[in-house]
């Protein structure tokens, strides 16, 4: 993906995922089919270690409806703009391979707890606001 790139250009998402809110500190992207959307937020780092130098992380979240109620569940964090970026393509993909399969918010939970987020390692970039 470009580094120089503020969210994911359309072509490259997978079929039935648009963008549904971008601005400095929020990413998001909603099916078109399941009423889901996933979510980066920009948040305080609190439960870093402080040896990290972190002031804020990006916390990739999705939510969905349950009756009149939206419900939002945290997938994880991740500690730069590019790594949340890469996460919800990553989010979006794995759901779109098992998307004739989901029934329920469980079967979604299920797909998006088998993300490894960890594998998203920083490349230097300033981790708030940088991209």
């Amino acid at each position: 993906m470009n580094s120089n790139s503020r969210h994911l250009p359309p072509d490259i998402l997978p079929p039935g995922w648009s963008e549904s809110a971008l601005s400095d500190g929020e990413l998001a992207y909603r099916h078109a089919r399941l009423p889901l959307e996933l979510v980066a937020d920009r948040t305080m780092a609190d439960n870093c270690h402080p040896g990290l130098g972190l002031g804020c992380c990006w916390e990739l979240r999705y939510r969905y409806p349950i009756g009149d109620q939206s419900v939002s569940e945290t997938i994880g964090r991740v500690s730069t703009r590019t790594a949340a970026i890469d996460g919800l393509l990553e989010c979006m993909r794995s759901v779109h391979e098992a998307v004739e399969s989901l029934d329920d918010p469980m079967d979604v939970r299920n797909v998006l707890e088998r993300i490894p987020l960890s594998s998203l390692v920083p490349d230097g970039s300033p981790g708030c606001g940088g991209i």
